[in-house]
């Protein structure tokens, strides 16, 4: 075994928001990375439209770049427990990990999640106090949380003597000794750390070609193209290979170009080494999970286990009176295609077949999970229509188990009792109570996954919008009893039209409007929220009668109060059973399952 000193693997791991990808913009500039005239976008690792839309990371990167002679291969991964997939593959080509903690935030749930998954997998930590220098900051008392959270999750003497580092990525210094007084002025001690903390990795050159696919990178000339580390041998431009399947088979394939991480691009290279990231294109059914060796030596790795789905939706064909006016790809075909087709880069997504061919079966980590999906289906102009989300149950010992997730809520002092309030009618339990920062406080709760649908909503409404909620999945219990749903009814249009301001002004008296004058429904659309529980049919379409006499005033606008517009997270909170949300390229439209108004009336009389 040879040490590869000149290289070292790491990934940057933290709760969303937390500086992940601003702190690598600082590394890769600092680092000669760009040109000295170059422009370059902030959070530049953000490469899609929905990230940069959200300011979240949905997809794990690689990037790399150079210190003195040392090449240091980054993974910036996501914070949201909902792409906790992309984090568990990406810690498997890494030998050490940054631990981003907000200095004013300290540990959050993701936090712990995303530790203990570097920690059972052994790999070297730096903690890395970011936002040292943010108002109300408190970058000790936070290296204690984190601290006690390597002892709560059960790690070694070696890990718990971690080095620590205060930064803030934003403005590019990093300090093993903060003074507010005297930051420093550059990442140089960061740097240091990573070079000198980090073990650099044990590599078999001379043993046969041995790689785990932990990441698929497409290209439209080339294809698909397996990403991974080198964990034995070396590989080469026009070598045979063995491709190890999931199901125990093997396949064979040439690889066609090389390329390894420089950058933000890809470099393409004649041959790569042992512990090294490479990218291989020439395989073109390769799939996450599977292992690439030489076929004189056929051994596959085993790959790492990814935490199961917790919520599920049926993805349909739309078939309201508008279907396939607005999209492109519009049959059970496209759809089926589509979904099938994101499984081979999304890991924690699972799609499964119905007893019909026009609806599948679609489940994920989370709300966020399936909703990313949702909008990047709809960008490429897909039409199709969603269910409500509902949680998977699973049978532990012979009892039947729900999700239950560690929810964490900040909230000013004065919300603290209606928050307890709601969270308990939603079958939570308060599990620790302390103050975060000034004149707020932090509760943490166990809440099952049912009781957090439409919950985000609620708070924000509770709390006049300054709460502020984060969950991770923390294991499975038995059933809570029943959770009271949504506590208001819709109002469902009446016939098929376009709205008129004297419909809406009559139909606004019943609640509050989701939409205003002159738009297209249909019988069946839901219009607005009834202000009771029952829902309501409204005549959004409905004209003025005309007549030969005046009252005064009859001349007057009639005023209609400005319609309530939803995010499409909004929406899949909001809708109940019997309803489903319309998606095409241009427009979410929620609707009654049963369109006809006669035929909902007989479905809900038979179900009494």
């Amino acid at each position: 075994m040879t040490k590869r000193e000149n290289i070292r693997n790491i990934a940057i791991i933290a709760h969303v928001d937390h500086g992940k990808t601003t702190l690598v913009d600082s590394m890769l500039a600092q680092s000669g990375t760009f040109r000295e005239n170059e422009q370059v976008d902030e959070r530049v690792m953000d490469s899609n439209d929905l990230e940069r839309e959200r300011g979240i990371t949905i997809l794990a990167k690689n990037t790399s770049l150079y210190y003195k002679d040392v090449k240091i291969n980054i993974i910036d991964t996501p914070g949201h427990a909902d792409f906790g997939g992309e984090v568990e593959r990406g810690l498997e080509m890494v030998d050490g990990v940054l631990l981003l903690v907000d200095a004013f935030e300290g540990c959050m749930p993701q936090t712990r999640f995303v530790l203990s998954k570097a920690l059972a997998l052994n790999l070297q930590p730096i903690i890395v106090v970011n936002k040292a220098d943010r108002p109300n900051a408190r970058p000790y008392e936070v290296v204690d949380e984190v601290l006690e959270l390597f002892i709560d999750l059960g790690a070694t003497e070696e890990q718990l003597d971690t080095p620590v580092i205060y930064a803030s990525g934003r403005d590019g210094w990093a300090t093993a000794e903060y003074n507010p007084e005297q930051p420093n002025r550059d990442l140089t001690e960061l740097f240091e750390l990573i070079v000198n903390s980090i073990p650099c990795p044990d590599c078999d050159d001379d043993g046969p070609f041995q790689m785990l696919v932990s990441n698929i990178d497409y290209d439209e000339y080339t294809g698909r193209i397996a990403v991974g580390k080198i964990q034995r041998g070396r590989v080469e431009t026009g070598m045979r290979l063995a491709i190890c399947r999931e199901d125990g088979k093997v396949d064979y394939g040439k690889v066609t170009k090389l390329y390894t991480f420089e950058g933000l691009n890809k470099g393409v290279c004649d041959y790569v080494l042992a512990g090294d990231m490479v990218a291989i294109s020439g395989i073109s059914d390769i799939n996450i999970g599977e292992t690439l060796c030489a076929p004189e030596k056929i051994e596959p790795l085993p790959f790492v286990k990814i935490d199961e789905p917790v919520l599920s939706m049926t993805f349909s064909v739309n078939d309201s009176p508008f279907a396939g006016k607005e999209g492109k790809f519009v049959t059970s075909r496209h759809l089926r295609e589509r979904l099938f087709r994101e499984l081979d880069s999304n890991v924690a997504l699972r799609v499964s077949e119905t007893d019909t061919t026009e609806a599948f079966t679609v489940s994920g980590r989370g709300e966020l999970h399936l909703s990313v999906l949702i909008e990047n289906m709809r960008r490429e102009g897909y039409e199709f229509q969603v269910s409500n989300p509902v949680v998977i149950y699973k049978k532990i010992d012979g009892v039947l188990c729900e999700p239950v997730e560690r929810m964490t809520v900040d909230v000013p002092d004065e919300y603290t009792g209606v928050v307890m309030d709601s969270v308990i009618n939603r079958r939570g339990e308060m599990t620790n109570m302390s103050p975060s920062a000034q004149n707020y406080t932090r509760l943490e709760f166990l809440i099952p996954s049912r009781g957090l649908i439409g919950y985000r909503n609620e708070l924000l409404t509770a709390t006049k919008g300054t709460g502020i909620v984060n969950s991770i999945l923390e294991g499975y219990e038995p059933l809570k009893g029943e959770i009271q749903g949504r506590t208001r009814g819709a109002l469902v249009a009446w016939e098929d039209g376009e709205t008129i301001t004297y419909g809406l002004y009559n139909a606004q008296e019943r609640g509050t409007l989701f939409i205003g004058p002159g738009v297209k429904v249909y019988e069946g659309m839901i219009v607005g929220e009834n202000s009771r529980i029952e829902d309501v049919t409204v005549n959004v379409c409905k004209k003025k009668h005309a007549t030969n006499t005046r009252a005064s005033g009859s001349d007057d606008a009639l005023r209609l109060v400005p319609p309530r517009s939803f995010s499409l997270e909004q929406c899949l909170e909001f809708i109940a059973e019997d309803e489903l949300l319309e998606v095409t390229p241009e427009s979410l439209r929620m609707r009654k399952r049963i369109l006809k108004t006669d035929l909902r009336a007989k479905a809900k009389a038979k179900k009494q």
